[in-house]
């Protein structure tokens, strides 16, 4: 089996940042220095930003959400902190980053769901039953499809929730691949290499997760207004872009600005100018973040207790709810495929509990398009059960099955059934 030429010099620097005489200030340990101080100055940022969000958790539907949104600037910092300081596992470090890109991509779908339901709930209308047959976006604009059909939304939710699958998948598989030599990033498209052909799965199944993101964004502009989502999603979009194309720039200054030293190959010294222009960057993008999503707007009611803080977090790193709604589109979309009558359960209204959960695919169409509910995938047990193993709080935002949205009312039993 042939095996990647090595990307790290065999001569290992021996010294460390502090020594008897103090700091030998080269490059390497300004940048070590400099993306350190970043780093924790992003972190800083984003405690106070998520802090907020945990003491005035009033919305758990949306802010398990705008958390998980949250996490990401101090996530990249601090992996790109470890990508320079550790620059000889480099890949490695790079892999384990793009994995939280998946969680925060579909964590962003699933809050734009969210608003777009809440409009649904106020309004008592249909949206998606009064959107009609159109065009698909750019690059498909040759084919037609029409939004109030009952697949419509698991397919939209399913290609995006595939990449918070595929993702890991690949970093995974490229660890590795890299620890057995046989990645080779180095070597670009080489189809004797593996990273060729994890590329190009990762193109598709993030190019289908965009797509999935931008068809939804067109198709709820209206009710979307006053979220500021194009705020909301460049703040994320804006990270993975700048990432993505100063990597290929620093790739391409390789061997004409870029020079290899002793220690450092140019693949090193590439790979660390990315890292640490991502940790100054990260800066920015948090209070960006902050901006982006507010907690002004869930400000909790004066003489209201603040929320458990640690409850808030426990609840935003629970990502059952990206698995069951993964299995649920997987499902819904395999048996329609089958022509089968069956459909995903609506949603069930607790009596005991002012939370509700929603089913977001007979939220957002019409009921009547909806096939006999035969096989449902949600089972409450005693009728308050939740999807995350929290205890029942009291939320703002309740939601109850009435039948002019749901077209019929739905009680949880206390069996289970409903």
């Amino acid at each position: 089996m042939t095996k990647c030429p090595s990307e790290n010099t065999a001569v290992i620097d021996q010294s460390s940042f502090w020594s008897p005489h103090g700091v030998h200030w080269d490059a390497h340990r300004i940048g070590w220095a400099v993306s350190g101080a970043c780093t924790i100055v992003t972190i800083l940022i984003s405690m106070i930003s998520i802090g907020l969000h945990c003491r005035n958790y009033t919305n758990r539907r949306h802010q398990r959400q705008i958390l998980r949104i949250l996490y990401l600037p101090p996530v990249y910092a601090i992996i790109s902190f470890f990508s320079y300081r550790y620059f000889r596992s480099y890949t490695y470090y790079s892999f384990i980053q793009v994995v939280y890109e998946a969680i925060t991509l579909s964590a962003f779908l699933l809050l734009l769901i969210e608003f777009v339901a809440d409009v649904k709930q106020d309004d008592h209308e249909h949206i998606m039953a009064n959107k009609e047959k159109r065009r698909l976006v750019i690059p498909l604009c040759c084919w037609r499809f029409r939004p109030s059909k009952p697949y419509f939304m698991y397919a939209v939710k399913w290609s995006v929730l595939q990449y918070v699958v595929v993702r890991p998948a690949v970093s995974l598989i490229g660890i590795i691949c890299e620890a057995f030599g046989v990645l080779c990033e180095t070597q670009g498209f080489n189809m004797h290499f593996a990273n060729a052909y994890l590329q190009s799965i990762d193109f598709i199944s993030i190019s289908l997760a965009l797509y999935g993101l931008i068809l939804f964004y067109e198709l709820t502009k209206e009710e979307l207004k006053g979220r500021r989502p194009l705020a909301k999603f460049l703040a994320i979009k804006l990270i993975v872009i700048f990432t993505f194309y100063q990597g290929f720039i620093f790739i391409a200054m390789e061997g004409r600005v870029i020079h290899a030293t002793e220690y450092w190959t140019e693949t090193n010294i590439a790979n660390g100018l990315n890292a640490l222009t991502i940790c100054i960057e990260m800066i920015f993008f948090s209070i960006f973040m902050w901006w982006a999503y507010s907690p002004k707007e869930y400000r909790r009611p004066p003489g209201t207790p603040a929320t458990s803080v640690w409850r808030a977090l426990l609840d935003s790193i629970n990502l059952s709810d990206f698995v069951f709604e993964t299995i649920q589109s997987t499902r819904y979309l395999f048996q329609s495929q089958k022509r089968s009558t069956w459909a995903p359960a609506p949603s069930i209204y607790r009596p005991d509990s002012s939370v509700e959960k929603i089913d977001w695919g007979t939220a957002l169409v019409d009921p009547s398009d909806q096939a006999v509910h035969l096989t449902p995938l949600r089972k409450v047990t005693y009728g308050y059960k939740e999807d995350i193993p929290l205890p029942i709080y009291k939320s703002k935002d309740t939601v109850r099955s009435d039948p002019s949205i749901f077209g019929t009312s739905f009680y949880a039993q206390p069996d289970g059934s409903s």
